[in-house]
């Protein structure tokens, strides 16, 4: 009996195990958001913040919507990468956009953990307009985390059918959040 080579399995994750290993990682992806979330709201309505008055502080929020403004110029950037076939290009914006929201996210964090939540100071007809821009900023950041972490999953895995898929819905989200925290930023500091 002579020795045949070895069949050589394709890259990637085959057989019976794919699937259950997918919606296991989907449901990581879903806890890890719902706690985030949730950590979010206990720390800016919950937690007794610590009044800190360091410079450091006080400029997170301009940091924190340069970040927003930086995401949202490379989650263009990404798309029109993709559109034109640059791969690499749109894998670089991507990855950049993701390091602005996660420098974002950090940010505000350690400011709503030092002044917790911040009131609007705006009266008349600007407050209902600040009031549903921050509502919807809120509701679509829910679905914004689990559709990030869904569509890099996807990418990373090779899977690009899946990824397309939720890119298609995850990206105009992403790009609101990232517009619209800037725009909170803006009326937050022209109303103070």
């Amino acid at each position: 009996m002579r020795n045949e080579p070895r069949r050589q399995e394709p890259v990637g994750r085959v057989g019976a195990d794919a699937p259950r290993l997918d919606q296991l990682i989907v449901s990581a992806i879903l806890a890890v958001s719902v706690l985030v979330f949730a950590g979010l709201i206990w720390l800016i309505y919950f937690h007794q913040s610590s009044g800190e008055s360091a410079a450091f502080y006080r400029m997170l929020p301009a940091c924190n919507a340069l970040f927003n403004a930086l995401s949202a110029a490379c989650l263009i950037g990404g798309y029109r990468a993709v559109r034109r076939r640059k791969i690499l290009l749109h894998r670089r914006f991507m990855l950049s956009a993701l390091a602005f929201s996660a420098l974002f996210l950090t940010g505000y964090v350690l400011y709503h953990s030092a002044y917790g939540d911040t009131k609007f100071a705006g009266t008349g007809p600007i407050r209902p307009v600040y009031f549903t821009i921050l509502i919807s900023h809120i509701v679509l950041t829910m679905a914004c985390l689990p559709a990030i972490l869904l569509t890099v999953f996807f990418a990373l895995s090779s899977r690009f059918d899946r990824h397309r898929r939720i890119a298609r819905y995850a990206l105009p989200i992403w790009l609101y959040v990232s517009v619209t925290g800037v725009a909170i930023f803006a009326m937050l500091r022209a109303y103070a």
